[in-house]
């Protein structure tokens, strides 16, 4: 009996090694790949990534505020640096992630500091469509080298953001999160679709974007930039420029801005917000006269604009309240505010410091 139990053990003991030297001899690709898988990417490039995504960095800043969103823990460097406003609301921990630039509007990105960061994946974005950036999108794969880039459809347009939000969900294994944001998304373009298609031209509060420290850039309609006064049902004053729809800026006079003369006026620029009411170069305007200037929030993302992306997705009530604020009563500003910042800024707002960004930006506290 026990030279019987003796010679089970052995033969259990023999099954098992041959087991693992079957697998670590006859399948060595299985074992290759064991710690990644392959994704197919928004310009249907197949990429294989790491099955663990741990450390991020993006190319460009609406993509870097979507994985601060979904992940700020993944998130190794952004492009830009944190001005001492937009810090505020800006938990610790992340405050003094590396600048490593980016390929966007400055063309300021260091492949090296990227590369030293030692991302598991880079997110590059691609234009609506996409084709075009192919070649981009190579070479940044070829300086980067075993680097995995993953091509990701522009999130500059908040209407069409969703997408390529659950992409980077699905990429970095916060589906969740990413569901989460879209569905706040969703719920706030619903609404202020619903109301704005009700607007008669006739009752359309007239708007000027005032987009540089002396207030004389703007945008007119069909620019990302302003985007959310077209999305709100607010008349761009813009447009009587016959500048057509362009994604760059125009630049105006006083004397044109005075003549547009606009019922409502919103900035993005803390200098010319602060100014604005006791220069008297605008003294005139009724949008001034009547109290309704507004600047954008700044921290941890401005929420009008600059840059244009899922920054702005809490800028869509905040809009809608600053231009038609009878229209929207139903919109707790306050309560938005603390559920947006705790969710998708990774900071707890109490209801005084929800109501100082409010009240800060220009709104009433009976608009609130």
């Amino acid at each position: 009996m026990e030279k019987k139990i003796k010679l089970i053990i052995l033969m259990l003991i023999i099954l098992i090694v041959l087991g693992v030297a079957t697998h670590l001899f006859l399948t060595p690709s299985s074992v290759e790949t064991e710690g990644s898988k392959n994704i197919t990417d928004m310009l249907n490039r197949t990429v294989e990534v790491p099955n663990g995504v741990n450390n991020v960095i993006a190319t460009s800043p609406p993509m870097t505020t979507v994985l601060y969103m979904l992940s700020p823990e993944k998130l190794k460097a952004v492009n830009f640096q944190w001005t001492e406003d937009e810090l505020k609301y800006v938990p610790s921990e992340y405050a003094n992630l590396p600048v490593v630039g980016g390929w966007y509007g400055t063309q300021d990105g260091s492949y090296e500091e990227f590369i030293a960061a030692e991302p598991d994946i880079v997110i590059e974005s691609i234009d609506e469509g996409g084709d075009g950036d192919a070649f981009t999108v190579q070479e940044r794969q070829d300086k980067f080298g075993k680097i995995p880039v993953l091509a990701v459809k522009d999130t500059t347009n908040v209407e069409k953001i969703g997408d390529s939000i659950s992409f980077m969900g699905e990429v970095i294994g916060t589906e969740d999160k990413a569901n989460q944001l879209n569905e706040f998304n969703t719920k706030y373009l619903d609404i202020v679709h619903d109301k704005s298609s009700k607007l008669v031209d006739s009752n359309k509060k007239t708007v000027y974007y005032a987009a540089s420290s002396d207030g004389l850039q703007t945008y007119p309609s069909g620019a990302s930039h302003g985007q959310l006064i077209d999305l709100i049902g607010g008349k761009n004053v813009a447009d009587s420029l016959n500048q057509g729809n362009t994604t760059s800026g125009v630049q105006v006079s006083i004397e044109q801005v005075i003549k547009l003369d606009p019922d409502v006026i919103i900035t993005n620029d803390m200098h010319f917000y602060n100014k604005v009411y006791n220069d008297s170069s605008w003294a005139h305007l009724k949008a001034v006269k009547n109290k309704k200037v507004y600047v954008s929030p700044q921290s941890p993302f401005k929420w009008f604009d600059k840059p244009v992306g899922a920054n702005m997705i809490i800028g869509v009530p905040w809009t809608a309240k600053v231009i038609y604020p009878e229209d929207y009563k139903d919109i707790n500003m306050v309560d938005v505010t603390k559920e947006f910042y705790s969710n998708f800024y990774h900071f707890d707002l109490n209801d005084n410091q929800a109501k100082e960004i409010l009240l800060d930006s220009g709104l009433k506290e009976s608009n609130l």
